[in-house]
């Protein structure tokens, strides 16, 4: 057998270099495959679940914080009518004292000088005078202090129900980053669904695509449309209503305010604050409700054209009131 010569194994580099250098080559000149982005209206859709999801959330916001303010305001003025009823009180005691005090000071002795100085009938006299203004003295402590503790209780059902408010109220405020994350979440889609499809661009055409109001009406209805086409560009901010933004309720109770009417800043309270309409009766400055929870709202101003505060990212704008993204749950009338 031949001797192993050292001289034979560096000749094995080259090929493990070459095996190399063609799985490198293998590997550059594989095919990429390019995923196709989703499709806009796909985004859109999604885009609007997402929102549908925040928007009862935002619109729970409206309610609590506006039952808190209302409830806050009714403890200060129960708390205002209990001052004087307990000054009141205060003052029937201390006459009441006053009369303790005279009766004890003058003691039996007092009786006895009335028996030796006047006759029975005057004792008996002096007596039940005294007795009447005792009952007069309880008896008007008694009306006193009974309408003092039924505020003194209505005040303390108030504070409890205020201190459970202000604990859902700041639960809610506390979700407040995390929806405006998931809102900036969504137009960054939105955005980069606008990159690839530039018509999708919020000009004034796209927020105003006719007339606004597109009929002519007048009275409070014509009033409030008029005002609400003029916050057409607006941004939506949540629990807004004004002036550098408005959320959906918080657009029609402005726009309604302008045509003297309140309205409380909250869907259900708006739905339940105003009167049914049919469709075929509808004319500008109706509210036009949407979903089964009646989170979402606008308000019509004729030829079937509503403004409303869409979502998050978005501005206010017109839209047709017949939107397979909206189903219609309602018009009222306030």
């Amino acid at each position: 057998m031949a001797p192993h010569t050292p001289g034979c194994r560096p000749r094995r580099r080259p090929v493990r270099a070459l095996v190399a250098a063609i799985a490198a080559l293998a590997l550059m000149l594989a095919p990429t495959y390019a995923y196709a982005a989703p499709d806009p209206a796909t985004v859109e859709a999604q885009i609007d679940k997402a929102w549908n999801d925040l928007e009862p959330i935002v619109e729970q916001y409206n309610k609590v914080h506006g039952e808190l303010q209302a409830n806050q305001a009714k403890a200060g003025a129960l708390a205002q009518q209990l001052q004087p009823l307990q000054l009141q009180v205060d003052l029937a005691m201390a006459k009441v004292g006053d009369l303790a005090v005279q009766a004890y000071k003058g003691g039996p002795t007092s009786t006895l000088n009335a028996l030796l100085t006047g006759s029975p009938a005057t004792l008996a006299e002096q007596l039940s005078i005294l007795n009447a203004i005792a009952r007069d003295r309880r008896a008007h402590i008694g009306v006193v202090a009974a309408a003092r503790d039924k505020y003194a209780a209505d005040k303390k059902a108030i504070d409890d129900l205020i201190v459970a408010q202000r604990r859902q109220d700041t639960d809610l405020g506390a979700k407040k980053t995390q929806i405006e994350g998931q809102l900036a979440e969504l137009q960054k889609l939105r955005q980069q669904v606008s990159a690839t499809t530039p018509t999708t661009t919020a000009s004034a055409t796209s927020l105003r695509p006719v007339a606004c109001p597109v009929d002519y009406s007048g009275g409070p209805g014509g009033t409030a449309a008029k005002k609400a086409c003029s916050l057409i560009g607006k941004p939506y901010i949540w629990a807004a209503a004004g002036p550098n933004g408005y959320d959906c309720s918080g657009l029609t109770l402005t726009a309604w305010d302008a045509a003297g009417a309140s309205l409380r800043h909250y869907t259900n309270w708006q739905w339940s604050d105003t009167k049914p309409v049919n469709r075929a009766d509808l004319r500008p400055g109706d509210l036009v409700f949407f979903f089964k929870d009646l989170h979402h709202l606008g308000i019509y101003v004729g030829g079937g054209w509503m403004v409303h505060a869409p979502q998050g990212g978005d501005l206010v704008r017109m839209t047709k009131i017949d939107n397979p993204y909206l189903p219609i749950a309602g018009y009222r009338r306030p």
